[in-house]
């Protein structure tokens, strides 16, 4: 097989989905979403699926060192977009809106049902009714 790269960037899409509670079953829900949207156009990424394999989130410390990194992909713009995905926008993906909120992130919904609460989240974060 020859890869060709073609001069057209692939877009770099954030998975955000809710990670906590059953770990294992969200971890294989992440990789199944990744596999489905991967394409010639789309890369997903979803970093925070690499630190837990190393750190413990029951570890304060060490939970904190994850959210940091994570951090810091949203202020370096690393994505292109961010996709909401999974049943619900947990505390996690709140936190990854207002990150993407803040540094201009356009966000989607890969889950549909997920449109009115992101769309309730904009509005307050636009009237600094949650912390920016």
């Amino acid at each position: 097989m020859i890869i060709s790269i073609s001069n057209k960037m692939p877009k770099l899409v954030y998975i955000a989905h809710p990670i906590a509670g059953n770990v294992e079953e969200n971890v294989r829900d992440i990789l199944k979403i990744c596999k489905e949207i991967h394409t010639p156009d789309i890369i997903p990424i979803a970093p925070y699926l690499i630190a837990i394999q190393y750190l413990k989130d029951r570890l304060t410390e060490e939970r904190e060192l994850g959210i940091v990194a994570n951090i810091e992909f949203f202020r370096r713009k690393l994505m292109d977009e961010i996709w909401l995905c999974g049943p619900r926008i947990s505390a996690g993906m709140r936190e990854e809106i207002k990150l993407g909120l803040a540094h201009k992130i356009p966000i989607k919904c890969h889950n549909t049902e997920l449109q009115t609460d992101l769309d309730e989240l904009e509005e307050q974060y636009n009237q600094n009714r949650i912390p920016k």
